[in-house]
């Protein structure tokens, strides 16, 4: 896989490449609430993080995955790329990827306020992040 990395050219705007999970289980899918003390604070996202320069889109999530839920993944599939601007000048592009729990151990909250599983036909009800609603509503189609 090409690897991802935050760049800017000189004309667009500075692009920022973050990595999210949609991750499936047997209670639904892993939804994290980001915390009061973050950007965005308190609205509801898919776990994920920043693409690291020369790592791979799917490297990373499984590495931001392990540090921020302590579980191992594996990565089933890829969704389409979703760009989203919060500010002027500043491009969040999301890679998403739905995945699945490999490790023993149960995921943690670490530094979400919370992360729950949430059943498909309820994924709508939260309040989310704006950059991951075009992500969500293209997860839920694939299953239409």
């Amino acid at each position: 896989m090409e690897t991802a990395a935050p760049s800017q050219s000189s004309v667009g705007p500075e692009i920022v490449d973050v990595a999210c999970a949609i991750i499936e289980g047997p209670e639904g899918v892993l939804c994290a609430l980001r915390s009061a003390t973050m950007s965005l604070p308190l609205v509801w996202e898919f776990p994920g993080g920043k693409i690291e320069p020369g790592e791979s889109a799917q490297a990373a999530l499984v590495r931001e995955i392990g540090e921020e839920l302590a579980v191992m993944i594996e990565v089933l599939r890829a969704l389409p790329v979703s760009d989203h601007s919060y500010v002027p000048g500043r491009l969040i592009r999301l890679h998403p990827f739905v995945c699945r729990i490999t490790s023993e151990s149960s995921p943690v909250a670490g530094e979400h306020a919370e992360i729950r599983w949430i059943r498909k036909e309820d994924l709508r009800s939260l309040d989310w992040a704006a950059a991951d609603v075009p992500v969500l509503e293209h997860y839920l189609n694939s299953f239409l």
